[in-house]
C-alpha cells in the first residue's frame, strides 16, 4: 500500500491566509511527516455505561501533590494553560493592598462568576465609577440567566470582571500605571510569575505565554506543576485572605450549579476549588493525612466538561472523607470512575463510595430476558401473543 505524503506547507507559508506570517506553524506531523496529534497518553477517567455496556469514555489526567512531592499521577504529565484556575496567584501580589476590601469584593476578585446581578454588583464596587472605563474584559453575556434574558453584552458580565477590577484596584494602590495592565510586559504579570516561582522554585520560567479568554496572559504548565501550585495554596491558607474569602462567599466564586461553588459549600472550609478553562479543576485541601498541604488537579482531555469533572472530584473528595453531592442524573446511564485517578492507598475507601448516581431499577432498566422471550414465543415478536399476557 502506498503511503500518502502529507503537504509540507504550513499555516505560516499559506499565501491565502491573511497575515499568515504571524501564525505559528502547524504542529500536526511537522517533524515526523504524518499527522500525529498531541503527544499525550491520556487515560480514561470516567466511563458512562448503560446496563453494563460502555457508551462514552472521558479521558484526562489527574495529579496529586503533597507539599512539593507529586506522589500520584495518572494520565500523563500533560501540558496545558492554567487559565482561570490561576486567578488566586494573580491576586496574591495585591493581598496586603486589598486587605481593606469587603469579603464579597475579595471573593469576586478570584472568581469566574456566572454574571448574575450579585456578581456584577460586587465587581463594580471594587472600583469608583470613574475607573470603570479602564477595565479591559471582553464584552460578554452572563453564563447563566434566569427570567428576562440579557441580550446586550457588557464587560461586567464577563466571568472575570471582578478579577480585572481587583487587579486595577491593586495597581492603583501599588502606584503602577494601569495602562496596558493586560500585557505580559506589565508589572502585574511580572508579579504573577514571582508567585508561581514560590510554588515551583526560583529556576522556573514560563515556556509558553498566551492570551487568555479574558485578555490576561496565561502560562503553560504541566498538570503536576498546577498541583504543586494548589498544594502551596493549602500550605499558605492562613497567610492571606484568599482561602477565607473563597470559603466564606462560595456563591460569588462561581454561582448557581457551578462545580467549584458546590465543592466550597460541601467541604466546610477545608477545601478551596477553582475551575479553569479548558477542562481544569484545581483543589487545595486541608487534610490530616497531608500536613504539608494537598493539591489535586483534574484535566479533561477534550476540554470543558463540568459533569465528568464533577464525578471525578466526587470520588477524590469522597475517599478523603468529604461528602460532595451528586450532579444531575445521567439519562439512563451510570458513571464509573477509573480507579487510577485515586492513589493506591485510598482505593479500598473508593469501594465504599458510590461512583454512580442513584440506581432506580424501575426507571433505568427493563425486566426483559431475551432467552425467556424466545422460548415462550418461538423467537418471533408476536403482538397477538403479547397482547394476551
Amino acid at each position: 500500500m502506498s503511503k500518502i505524503k502529507p503537504s509540507r506547507q504550513t499555516i505560516s507559508e499559506n499565501p491565502h491566509v491573511k497575515d499568515s506570517k504571524h501564525y505559528p506553524q502547524s504542529g500536526f506531523g511537522e517533524d515526523v511527516g504524518v499527522p500525529s496529534g498531541r503527544d499525550v497518553e491520556w487515560e480514561p477517567l470516567v466511563d458512562y455505561r448503560r446496563h453494563g455496556v460502555s457508551e462514552n469514555t472521558i479521558h484526562g489526567a489527574v495529579s496529586w501533590c503533597h507539599g512539593d512531592d507529586i506522589f500520584h499521577s495518572f494520565g500523563g504529565n500533560v501540558w496545558c494553560y492554567g487559565r482561570s484556575m490561576m486567578k488566586p496567584f494573580y491576586v496574591k501580589p495585591f493581598v496586603e493592598k486589598l486587605a481593606g476590601l469587603s469579603i464579597e469584593e475579595k471573593a469576586i476578585s478570584v472568581a469566574s462568576h456566572n454574571g448574575a446581578a450579585e456578581h456584577v454588583r460586587a465587581a463594580q464596587s471594587i472600583l469608583s465609577e470613574g475607573e470603570w472605563g479602564l477595565m479591559q474584559t471582553p464584552l460578554d453575556l452572563p453564563l447563566v440567566q434566569f427570567g428576562r434574558q440579557v441580550r446586550r453584552p457588557r464587560r461586567w458580565y464577563n466571568n472575570s470582571s471582578g478579577h480585572h477590577a481587583a487587579i486595577l484596584r491593586g495597581c492603583r494602590e501599588m502606584g503602577w500605571n494601569r495602562a496596558g495592565y493586560t500585557l505580559p510586559s506589565h508589572p502585574v504579570f511580572v508579579a504573577f510569575k514571582k508567585e508561581v516561582q514560590k510554588a515551583l522554585g526560583p529556576d522556573w520560567k514560563p515556556k509558553h505565554i498566551a492570551r487568555d479568554g479574558d485578555g490576561l496572559p496565561t502560562v503553560a504548565l504541566t498538570v503536576s506543576d498546577l498541583a504543586k501550585c494548589y498544594a502551596r495554596l493549602a500550605i499558605e491558607r492562613k497567610q492571606d485572605w484568599i482561602w477565607d474569602a473563597m470559603t466564606s462567599e462560595p456563591d460569588l466564586v462561581g454561582g448557581f450549579n457551578r462545580l467549584d461553588t458546590t465543592i466550597l459549600k460541601s467541604c466546610e472550609g477545608r477545601v478551596i476549588a477553582k475551575e479553569g478553562a479548558d477542562g481544569l479543576l484545581g483543589l487545595a485541601i486541608e487534610h490530616k493525612d497531608f500536613p504539608k498541604g494537598l493539591g489535586v488537579v483534574i484535566k479533561i482531555a477534550h476540554g470543558w466538561n463540568p459533569q465528568a469533572t464533577w464525578y471525578v472530584a466526587r470520588s477524590i473528595l469522597g475517599v478523603l472523607g468529604f461528602d460532595l453531592r451528586n450532579p444531575y442524573p445521567l439519562n439512563r446511564q451510570k458513571a464509573f470512575i477509573v480507579e487510577g485517578s485515586i492513589p493506591e492507598a485510598y482505593r479500598a475507601k473508593m469501594k465504599k463510595e458510590a461512583t454512580w448516581d442513584e440506581w432506580d431499577a424501575n426507571r433505568d432498566r427493563w425486566h426483559f430476558d431475551p432467552e425467556e422471550h424466545e422460548q415462550k414465543f418461538g423467537g418471533e415478536f408476536a403482538w397477538t401473543q403479547l397482547k394476551s399476557l
